[in-house]
């Protein structure tokens, strides 16, 4: 199985903490880092370095979408929070859902929140592709 990442993250989160992330997401779902196809997020995180860092990393192609296009996917966890920040009420799932070009059916983890012990936060879905 092949499945899209989803992802959002405090500014400035290590790399470290993204992996966790990944890691936990993923064993959750009993896959690992091979299964994974590409990443997706919004636009505002096209310079968020860990970001770009997993891309480069694991070869794994980055898709960036507007908070304008997120805020009209469809998603079962949308945030208060998000939309004051970010302008979308969901990053990591709708940008799974959109990268994807899928709906719900396929949404494997809904939006899985990690903190790592450098404080910062981190948000994955996990979308299976058609």
């Amino acid at each position: 199985m092949k499945v899209i990442l989803g992802i959002g993250c405090d500014r400035g989160t290590p790399l470290q903490t993204l992996e966790e992330v990944i890691d936990k997401a993923l064993s959750s779902i009993h896959l690992n880092r091979d299964a994974v196809q590409q990443l997706a997020t919004i636009d505002k995180k096209n310079d968020e370095q860990a970001i770009l860092q997993l891309a480069e990393k694991y070869y794994w192609p980055i898709n960036f979408y507007s908070a304008e296009k997120l805020s009209q996917i469809e998603v079962p966890s949308p945030s208060k929070v998000v939309l004051k920040y970010m302008g979308t009420p969901s990053v990591s799932e709708a940008a799974a859902l959109l990268a994807a070009n899928t709906d719900m059916r396929n949404l494997l983890v809904e939006k899985f929140k990690h903190r790592g012990a450098d404080g910062k936060n981190a948000t994955l879905s996990i979308v299976k592709t058609c």
